[in-house]
């Protein structure tokens, strides 16, 4: 899957870039039919240590799927905004089985 990466007052290594990159790409194995992505890391100013916001849009056939994770790692972030993905994707195809009746 193709992912546009914007790091946002801050310069992502690569590493990280292919960690989100990497769990991204297993959201193929539940809908095969994304088209491209969107992921914008950002560092948020407070002094809370959770200052780490990753976003994911993901454009499917006929939709964007969107999902936001603030937490204490980039790495974490990820993993939120991917498990939530995941489970709009799952519903999203539920919807598509069931127009198809």
């Amino acid at each position: 899957m193709k992912l546009q990466m914007h790091s946002i007052h801050f310069d992502a290594d690569q590493k990280l870039i292919n960690f989100i990159q990497k769990k991204a790409d297993k959201l193929d194995t539940y809908y095969d039919q994304i088209i491209d992505g969107e992921v914008f890391m950002r560092l948020d100013k407070n002094d809370k240590s959770e200052n780490k916001i990753v976003e994911i849009k993901l454009n499917v056939p006929g939709k964007q799927l969107f999902a936001k994770s603030q937490n204490d790692s980039f790495e974490a972030a990820a993993d939120d905004s991917v498990e939530a993905l995941r489970r709009q994707i799952k519903k999203f195809k539920e919807k598509l089985v069931i127009a198809k009746q």
